[in-house]
C-alpha cells in the first residue's frame, strides 16, 4: 500500500468523523443519522471494498472516543461496519459489471440494504448484548432505529458516489480514461 493510499484511507476516516460529529440530524428518539456513512458508501463504490470498511471501523472508534460515547456501543458498531463493508464491497464486485449506472444504484441500494441489516441488526445487537448484558432480542429491537437510519444514508448517498466516482478516480489515480475500469 502506498503513501498516497494511506493518506486517502485517513483523509476518508477523518470526514467519517466529522461529519458524524459536525452534522448531527435528529430522527429518532435519542438517534442521529450518522452521515459518515456517506464517506464510507463513497470510498465502498468509488475504491476498495476494504478501505470503506476500515473507515467505517476506524472512523466509528475515533467517533466514539472523540465524542465521549464510550465503549458501549463502539465494538458493535464497528464490526459490523466492517460486515457492511464486506458485504456491499463483495456484491458491488458483480455489480460493477453491469453497464447501466441506474441500474447499479438500485442494485447497490438493495445490497446495502441487506448489508446494514447483518452488520447493524445481527452483529451489532449480538455484541452488544454481551456487552451491556441484554438479551439480543432486546438489542435487536433497538438497533432498529439504527438499522432504518444507517441505511437510508447509505442508500441516499449512492447517486452522489456514482455522480462523483470520475471525478474521484481522478484525483486520487491521476487519468482514469487511460486505465481500465
Amino acid at each position: 500500500m502506498k503513501t498516497k493510499d494511506i493518506t486517502f484511507i485517513a483523509a476518508g476516516i477523518a470526514l467519517f468523523v466529522v461529519l458524524s460529529m459536525c452534522l448531527r440530524v435528529p430522527v429518532f428518539e435519542n438517534y442521529y443519522l450518522c452521515l459518515g456513512y456517506i464517506v464510507m458508501t463513497f470510498y465502498l463504490w468509488c475504491f476498495k471494498w476494504y478501505e470503506g470498511a476500515v473507515i467505517g471501523f476506524l472512523g466509528v472508534i475515533l467517533y466514539c472516543i472523540i465524542g465521549g460515547l464510550g465503549f458501549n456501543g463502539m465494538p458493535g458498531w464497528s464490526v459490523g461496519n466492517i460486515a457492511i463493508g464486506l458485504v456491499m464491497g463483495m456484491a458491488m464486485k458483480y455489480i460493477r459489471n453491469i453497464k447501466s449506472k441506474p441500474l447499479q444504484v438500485i442494485l447497490t441500494a438493495a445490497s446495502a440494504v441487506i448489508a446494514t441489516f447483518i452488520g447493524i441488526e445481527l452483529i451489532k445487537s449480538f455484541i452488544d448484548s454481551f456487552v451491556v448484558a441484554q438479551p439480543f432480542t432486546v438489542r435487536f429491537a433497538k438497533n432498529f432505529t439504527s438499522f432504518v437510519a444507517d441505511a437510508f444514508v447509505i442508500v441516499l448517498s449512492l447517486p452522489v458516489c456514482a455522480l462523483a466516482e470520475k471525478p474521484a478516480k481522478r484525483l486520487r489515480y491521476g487519468d482514469v480514461s487511460s486505465q481500465s475500469e
